[in-house]
């Protein structure tokens, strides 16, 4: 196929996974982020899924996988803190922070746009035309939505379907550093702990440092305690302390010390107790709404859908990245062995379709017992 003039609508993992690969095949692309000041720093950890590790080898950073903390089992807690089960199941965890900063880093100077805000996207025969916040407008050969669960661009592909579903949950998360992490909860520590009760479903597990640091002290201790909420509570859930609403979660930062000292009040009352000071040692939880979306269509005529843009996996999964990924894999080889970009684009849709929402269906099982 003859290059293409691509702009890709998103700058996380999966926008960067594209641009890269893309770049790489002789491409022009270039990558636009909405936000102004980045997105370094709010990652935590992620599982070595085997399309991670496959693309990460592609773009010749196959060391980032490298970059982990080890979970050398898996503990279930009951209650009172005792534990129900050890299972010898070893699982690394990579650092976000340095495989995102490794991206930034590798894809062509210039062609990464923070604080460009795509708000509409015009499908068209002969390409699509991206539509600014500022008013400006810009025509490409494909245009990629790489921007997850808000996409736009998804919209311009599945005009009747193109909302989030809400699931029922909500998953609220901490990131501490290690030594914030009291004595008392040591056993937490160089495993991965879950606690899934009637009612209750919360986890942990170390990660990398901001910085990558992986030695003991230097690391960072993530839980994550998944709690219904109302559909009707959702807005408010997700409305900080200045009255402003956000729409899919509440960001660190965001909750009102009165709404803090009730989450520690009922972590204190629910949780094993070493999950219980894990929460009370969060002094910015965040909060991250489940919600579920399957694209009836991945493609338009001069448009493709990628990662969360086109399907949400619940994140029990632990796949969202990899499935990023995988995507991203597709599409490059599509465009490489194919000399139309309609026939690339369909058979790229043929090849995910399925896969994707295997995924998707995975996530929902699990998500079934998850409270």
């Amino acid at each position: 196929m003859e290059k293409l003039r691509i702009r890709i609508v998103g700058g996380s993992l999966a926008g960067l996974f594209a641009g890269i690969l893309l770049q790489n095949a002789g491409h022009d692309v270039r990558v636009y982020e909405r936000s102004v000041s980045g997105l370094a720093g709010r990652g935590a950890g992620l599982v070595g899924q085997s399309d991670l590790l496959r693309i990460l080898r592609l773009i010749g950073c196959e060391y980032v996988a490298h970059v982990g903390v080890v979970a050398k089992e898996r503990i279930y807690l009951n209650r009172d803190g005792s534990i129900a089960q050890t299972v010898h199941m070893p699982q690394t965890q990579i650092s976000w922070d340095i495989l995102f900063d490794t991206l930034a880093w590798r894809i062509a100077p210039g062609s990464y746009v923070l604080g460009r805000k795509a708000v509409d996207v015009v499908d068209g025969t002969a390409g699509a035309e991206l539509i600014f916040a500022d008013g400006t407008r810009e025509t490409a050969d494909l245009v990629i939505g790489a921007d997850g669960l808000g996409s736009v661009v998804r919209r311009a592909v599945n005009p009747a379907d193109h909302q989030n579903h809400y699931s029922g949950y909500v998953a609220w998360r901490g990131l501490i550093p290690e030594p914030s992490l009291p004595l008392d909860a040591g056993l937490l520590l160089d495993r991965f702990a879950f606690c899934v009760q009637p009612g209750v479903h919360v986890l942990g597990y170390l990660v990398p440092g901001s910085k990558g640091e992986r030695q003991s002290g230097s690391r960072r201790y993530n839980w994550v305690w998944y709690r219904k909420v109302l559909r009707s509570e959702l807005a408010g859930t997700f409305t900080d302390m200045d009255n402003r609403g956000h729409a899919f979660s509440l960001p660190r930062g965001g909750l009102s010390d009165d709404r803090l000292e009730a989450l520690r009040d009922d972590a204190r009352q629910i949780l094993p107790h070493q999950f219980a000071l894990a929460v009370e040692a969060e002094p910015s939880p965040s909060i991250q709404g489940i919600f579920d979306y399957e694209a009836p269509r991945m493609i338009g005529r001069s448009i493709a859908l990628i990662g969360d843009a086109a399907f949400v996996a619940r994140p029990h999964t632990a796949m969202g990245v990899s499935k990023a990924a995988g995507d991203v894999m597709a599409l490059s080889n599509c465009l490489a062995q194919e000399g139309d970009l309609t026939i690339a684009l369909q058979r790229y849709e043929a090849e995910r379709m399925v896969v994707d929402r295997d995924i998707v269906a995975y996530g929902l099982q699990l998500g079934a017992s998850a409270l």
